[in-house]
């Protein structure tokens, strides 16, 4: 499925709660050349949601389409409902140079590194469990007994943090996305992807990119 490219794919993880899409919106909004992979579910369309813009909402029939030609980078049942993150755009993007972040849990990453072994993985911690759940209840989305659920599956959650190569602390926020915009520059100046990304100038100072040292 993946091929030779220039872009990077990034999977941002986090427990409910930690600050994941607010950290993600504020990274897309100053970085537009990053490109947020929309995943697919067959779970009805909420009020003030978008085809398009929050998922791509499609029936059973063309997921499984999807899921059977191995078209999915990953794949998950949710009550009921699938969702999966479609491989064309990202492929398609990648080869065009473009980086793709993936908002995903542990689960959907690691099936997202099967194809990407190369992907950049990034978890956003809690600055503690109290915190945690200050935030949530904030959020007045959730009644006692979701919070207290969130609270039990974040323990699961957080406990695969050392399978993602960065754990950013949301503790202040302007320091946080300031660390996660520091992970994604970094990433860009890996001398491979310098390599690939200005062949031609690699090739008038006669550097070999064969020779840059691996992600």
């Amino acid at each position: 499925m993946p091929s030779t490219s220039t872009g990077h794919v990034f999977l941002v993880a986090a427990p409910s709660g930690a600050g994941k899409s607010s950290l993600v919106n504020a990274l897309l909004a100053n970085n537009p050349s990053i490109m947020l992979s929309i995943s697919c579910t067959t779970r009805p369309m909420r009020p003030g949601e978008e085809n398009g813009k929050h998922y791509h909402f499609i029936q059973v029939d063309e997921y499984q389409k999807l899921r059977d030609s191995n078209n999915l980078l990953e794949s998950a049942e949710v009550h009921g409902n699938f969702y999966g993150t479609p491989a064309q755009p990202v492929q398609h993007a990648l080869q065009q140079g473009q980086d793709v972040l993936l908002e995903i849990d542990w689960q959907g990453a690691r099936q997202v590194r099967q194809h990407y072994p190369d992907a950049i993985g990034i978890f956003i911690l809690p600055p503690s469990i109290p915190a945690l759940e200050e935030r949530l209840r904030k959020r007045g989305q959730d009644d006692d007994n979701v919070i207290a659920r969130r609270l039990l599956a974040a323990g699961g959650e957080m406990a695969h943090v050392g399978e993602f190569q960065y754990a950013i602390i949301n503790d202040d926020f302007q320091v946080a996305l300031t660390q996660l915009q520091s992970i994604i520059q970094s990433s860009r100046l890996h001398t491979p992807a310098q390599a690939q990304r200005h062949a031609d100038l690699f090739n008038q100072l006669g550097i070999s990119a064969t020779a840059a040292v691996p992600l």
